[in-house]
């Protein structure tokens, strides 16, 4: 990294707590450029526009499996800052190399080993017991640690995050005091190998004493019983359960051990005690941040095998030349792949003074489908991450809103149209010029007339507004109520009117040729009827 870069990142956070209480390096956030404080302000709960995008079963695809890493936070902090998404972006594309993904997955895995020791320390219920899974656990740490550091130096991430948590890794992996912590590990592991003890078991009673060299006889029983073998002998071995922990009989058999060997024994207690709390919390949170990338990626990879593309937007916070090529519905296009179904890709494209895109065309013609992949286009590039598409430039957005058909609430004790009508005030308040709406289907509970009407007022409003907005409607006219608006059409086989292509195109809206069509289809145009009733 050249000294200009490194001039231009953000403070890295400070971190001062270490394994042995004492100052460690710093070591950045890979997440967010400017630390962890923004991730405590990330909601439990999903945005608001969750349901209607689908994006709720986006998530729970791209996070399933790693649970235990609670990711959902992360997709549900939105949006980030500008700042924020071009780090992230450097990142990803540092993690879609397969050796730096695989570095990855054994520190992961090496953490997972530490948490589990730690787990079953905390389960058991002797304390001897307790102390070894904690040296475990530390030693399962150390080895998560190194490992990750030794593979980040010969990997050389290029993306600022990547590389500074690479630099200060290495930093603290060479710390006094982890260090200090690996050399004492490793000692008293080594010493708690080295013991050797005898068991006599006689009349009902267990003797623990020093191993003094006593020869081990198994060998020789084997070799002197090994020519009486005739055949395959029966097993009448026991398969004792391989579950973890100790019972009573070997736990006094271990306390007897410690009275052996009191020395070794104390110096554990004491090393568990002063290192009760020896992960490195920046650690723990680099384990939990580089999964986001992992997750993303191996849910894009399935999307890849199919022949399907994503790529990495250009954000922008200027008014025109926002566009997507190839692109698709995340949450439709995973149900079709699973169901060995062919995914239909759409473009879309918004230059001058073009704001608002109205879809129109057949039901069941893919059109809400498109507006919920432009939704989730802003969406997921707001989070820094790869876009559905083989090229994209998107609106760099702070809000984004949806406004889809619901189900009347009793409890709200309004009617239908004016729970729609209370709904769109309530976005086109909060609106700015840097929103994206996505609209579907509104006002269908009133008359063609009145949703005319309501409509065109709401167009008015979001022209005024200058947001940028997808609104899927029965509603032609409005395709030509503006010159921000722009017609997209849900086109149909021109062989047979009944079959959807589910391509969205650039057109302008023509309803009656549908009906015409479909009319031709079913023999009930104005010639077919003339045949059909001439004398």
């Amino acid at each position: 990294m050249n000294a200009e870069r490194e001039a231009a990142l953000p403070p890295r956070e400070e971190l001062t707590v270490g394994p042995a209480g004492a100052e460690t390096p710093r070591l950045r956030s890979i997440l967010f450029p400017r630390g962890d404080a923004a991730v405590s302000r990330a909601p439990d709960a999903a945005p608001e526009f969750f349901h209607d995008l689908n994006l709720g079963r986006v998530v729970d695809a791209i996070t399933a499996g790693r649970e235990e890493y609670e990711l959902r936070e992360f997709f549900h902090g939105w949006p980030i800052e500008p700042e924020a998404i071009a780090y992230r972006q450097e990142v990803m594309r540092d993690m879609e190399d397969r050796g730096l993904r695989g570095a990855v997955e054994s520190f992961a895995e090496r953490m997972r080993t530490m948490r589990s020791c730690i787990t079953t320390a905390s389960k058991s219920f002797y304390d001897l017991e307790k102390q070894r899974w904690h040296l475990a656990a530390i030693e399962a740490y150390l080895d998560a640690v190194e490992g990750l550091e030794n593979d980040l130096h010969g990997l050389s991430p290029s993306s600022r995050g990547l590389h500074a948590f690479s630099s200060d890794l290495t930093a603290y992996a060479h710390s006094p005091a982890l260090v200090a912590l690996a050399s004492e590990a490793r000692g008293l592991a080594q010493a708690l190998a080295a013991i050797r003890y005898c068991v006599l078991v006689r009349d009902g009673s267990v003797t623990i004493r020093h191993y003094n060299g006593e020869p081990d006889y198994t060998a020789a029983v084997e070799e002197t019983f090994r020519k009486f073998q005739q055949g395959a002998a029966k097993d009448y071995g026991h398969q004792f359960k391989d579950v973890p922990g100790i019972n009573h009989v070997e736990a006094q058999i271990l306390d007897r051990v410690a009275l052996l060997n009191p020395g070794v024994f104390a110096e554990l207690s004491r090393f568990c005690e002063r290192n009760a709390d020896f992960v490195e919390p920046a650690i723990a949170r680099f384990d939990r941040e580089i999964q986001f990338y992992a997750a993303y990626l191996d849910h894009v990879e399935r999307f890849a095998r199919a022949g399907l593309r994503f790529c990495y937007p250009q954000l922008s916070a200027q008014r025109s030349g926002i566009f997507a090529f190839s692109t698709f519905d995340v949450a439709l296009a995973e149900e079709l792949l699973r169901n060995k179904r062919p995914v239909v890709c759409n473009d879309f494209v918004l230059e001058g003074v073009e704001r608002v895109l109205i879809v129109t065309g057949p039901n069941q013609g893919g059109k809400t489908s498109f507006a919920r992949a432009f939704g989730q286009l802003h969406y997921l590039a707001s989070l820094g991450c790869p876009v559905p598409g083989r090229e994209a430039r998107l609106l760099l957005c702070d809000k984004l809103f949806t406004h889809f058909e619901r189900e009347e609430d009793i409890a709200n004790l309004r009617g239908k149209l004016e729970d729609d009508l209370v709904r769109i005030r309530h976005i086109l308040d909060r609106a700015t010029p840097n929103s994206v709406l996505v609209m579907n289907e509104i006002f269908s509970s009133t008359t063609l007339q009145d949703a005319l009407w309501l409509g065109g007022a709401v167009l008015n409003r979001i022209e005024r507004l200058d947001l940028f907005c997808v609104c899927v409607t029965f509603l032609e006219e409005l395709s030509t109520a503006s010159d921000k608006a722009v017609s997209m059409v849900a086109t149909i086989d021109p062989h047979d009117p009944a079959v959807r292509t589910f391509k969205i195109e650039r057109t302008p809206a023509n309803g009656l040729a549908y009906a015409l069509a479909i009319a031709e289809k079913h023999r009930v145009t104005y010639r077919w009827l003339r045949e059909r009733i001439r004398p």
